[in-house]
């Protein structure tokens, strides 16, 4: 008997650090789906205890249990309920099956589009600044009469037009960070979502670079 309980609590703590160290976004999902849980709410969330009948999630200062119906009836079971269970939150949440966990920097010619979309913000940030007395001016566009003229003229459109493109681009973004598991307002969504309202369209493809790459690590896990 104690033989089978000692066997017992180590099944358990192995299902529990192998959940919260590698399948930590499995976790959040379980808490979304099935104890409608904002991903911002469950950003944090960890795995705190399950038995053959239960599960018990951790996130935000709270305790959430799941039923497993039917309950399992040995921790045999344990990997293909888990499994299944991340099926039905991915399914129910509309969610890919892949998750992007890091932020990759603007490289190349998105580089440069951050680089002169940085410029433009701050070069039409302000009517001022295409106007004498500005540093801008009496050190850039001073050189350039014309253009200095017609930046002053155009600053309001551009600028307008300018964040506004970019807020519908970061929007667009913030729908496929959800779809790719990136928790809401987390740092790596910041990360993306500020660099996506900078540069634009660059941000939208390194993203769906990552989860191409993603789910080509994935599928070779699987062979």
């Amino acid at each position: 008997m104690a033989d089978s309980q000692s066997q017992d609590a180590a099944a358990k703590q192995r299902i529990l650090s192998h959940m919260n160290a590698d399948h930590h976004d499995s976790v959040c999902r379980y808490l979304e789906h099935f104890c409608s849980v904002s991903s911002y709410k469950a950003r944090n969330a960890r795995l705190a205890d399950i038995s053959l009948e239960s599960m018990t999630i951790a996130a935000a200062g709270k305790h959430h249990t799941i039923p497993l119906n039917p309950p399992m009836k040995s921790w045999r079971e344990a990997r293909e309920r888990l499994v299944k269970l991340d099926k039905d939150a991915l399914e129910g949440l509309g969610r890919s099956d892949v998750t992007v966990k890091r932020y990759t920097r603007p490289r190349g010619l998105h580089a440069l589009v951050f680089a002169v979309c940085i410029l433009s913000f701050i070069l039409v940030s302000r009517r001022a600044n295409a106007l004498p007395g500005s540093y801008i001016h009496d050190n850039v566009l001073g050189y350039a009469p014309a253009f200095a003229a017609f930046t002053a003229t155009v600053q309001p459109v551009v600028l307008w037009g300018m964040v506004v493109g970019h807020l519908i681009e970061s929007v667009v973004l913030a729908r496929k960070l959800e779809r790719y598991n990136v928790p809401m307002l987390s740092g790596l969504w910041w990360q993306w979502i500020t660099s996506c309202f900078i540069e634009g369209f660059g941000a939208l493809q390194r993203v769906e670079a990552v989860a191409r790459e993603e789910r080509l690590a994935k599928e070779k896990a699987k062979h």
